[in-house]
């Protein structure tokens, strides 16, 4: 999970720097990368590269691919730390979900942890006019897709190779995001090239791993390692990009942090798994 976060970081910061290219370009991009490096693992290997759950792969690969669109949508229209904050309400998601999926308990203290979250998101919109209502919410419901995408992985640990989980990705996003891409596109120019490598190899890097954490340990051990990436974001903003976060906004982050890594706590304390 440590890789994954990293790299996950490293991906946002391509992000970043492509900004004046349409999301659906970057995860097209991203999405044949991707492909290629997860079909080069499984062939030689004789893995089915369709895997055997293909409902929950499928699910897997559309909740990933709306997830990923609303993210990288904020990354380029939000300060970097704001825009990670927010994506990381998805562990209260993956929680909400799975009480109807999963079928899995929840605690009237944990509505109280994800209420001091959702207030650090308000303090997020209210005092940084950085932040517009529209991409706030659009980085709520990628939260929420992510959670949904986290609820296919651990549904499919017994059923499927990590590498497979992660190839649904790919092989959903680029009939869509190909035709999006076609409909807006915009050439890329000297380093962008690069740069758009780079996104899809530090992506499949955090997936892979990410993936492989999910499935080899509870999901409440590993989760809370993934919040390093909120440091990444404040300090990657600070002496690349010279956003400064009013006091506020650092207050907003440490609710929502809080909340996530208290519900979390307390999950793997009393063993709601």
């Amino acid at each position: 999970m440590l890789i994954s976060t990293f790299a996950f970081s490293l991906m946002q910061l391509c992000v970043k720097e492509l900004a004046h290219l349409p999301t659906s370009e970057l995860i097209f991009f991203r999405s044949i990368i991707s492909l290629a490096l997860s079909l080069g693992y499984l062939i030689p290997r004789g893995i089915n590269p369709f895997g055997n759950n293909r409902k929950f792969l499928f699910l897997r690969g559309f909740f990933g691919v709306l997830a990923l669109t609303g993210f990288f949508i904020t990354l380029q229209n939000m300060p970097l730390a704001t825009a990670v904050t927010i994506q990381y309400l998805s562990p209260i998601f993956t929680a909400l979900v799975a009480i109807f999926v999963l079928g899995e308990r929840m605690k009237a203290i944990q509505w109280l942890f994800f209420g001091i979250a959702f207030c650090g998101v308000a303090l997020l919109k209210g005092f940084d006019d950085r932040v517009s209502v529209l991409y706030l919410l659009m980085g709520v419901l990628s939260a929420l897709f992510s959670g949904a995408a986290y609820n296919c992985i651990r549904i499919l640990k017994d059923t499927d190779h990590p590498i497979v989980v992660v190839f649904y990705f790919p092989l959903v996003a680029l009939p869509i995001t190909g035709v999006l891409a076609y409909l807006n596109w915009v050439t890329p120019i000297g380093w962008d090239w690069l740069t758009l490598i780079l996104l899809g190899v530090f992506t499949q890097i955090g997936q892979v791993y990410m993936t492989k954490s999910l499935q080899a340990e509870k999901a409440n051990l590993v989760v809370s390692l993934n919040y390093l990436g909120s440091i990444y974001a404040l300090v990657y903003g600070y002496f690349l990009y010279d956003e400064v976060y009013p006091i506020t906004s650092i207050l907003g982050i440490l609710l929502v942090l809080s909340g996530v890594i208290l519900n979390v706590g307390f999950k793997d304390r009393f063993g709601l798994n």
